[in-house]
């Protein structure tokens, strides 16, 4: 039995990275250049992360945490959702192939 995707799982969820780029940064009114130095990153690094290019990874969503003042779950739970939304769709067809053993 193959699932229909529906309304909220048909949109890819958004890369975290876009979110520091489309809200963060435009919110404290700071720079790519100066926000990488206060994440003590480097810029190309940060720029990799804004454009999806570059994944949360549990290292900068320590410092991401840490920075925006809302701790490293949040900017990991975004790059799973995203990743896993990618994942599922590239694996549809051997994963259906899969049998399912649920729970009785």
């Amino acid at each position: 039995m193959t699932k229909k995707p529906n309304a909220v799982t048909a949109r890819c969820p958004t890369h975290p990275g876009e979110i520091v780029r489309e809200d963060v940064l435009p919110s404290l009114k700071i720079t790519v250049t100066d926000a990488a130095k206060e994440l003590g990153i480097a810029r190309q690094t940060l720029h990799r992360v804004m454009t999806g290019e570059m994944a949360i990874t549990p290292t900068m969503a320590l410092r991401l945490g840490r920075w925006c003042g809302n701790g490293p779950g949040i900017w990991l739970r975004m790059q799973i959702a995203h990743d896993l939304w990618h994942a599922e769709r590239a694996m549809a067809d051997a994963l259906a192939e899969i049998p399912s053993h649920a729970a009785a």
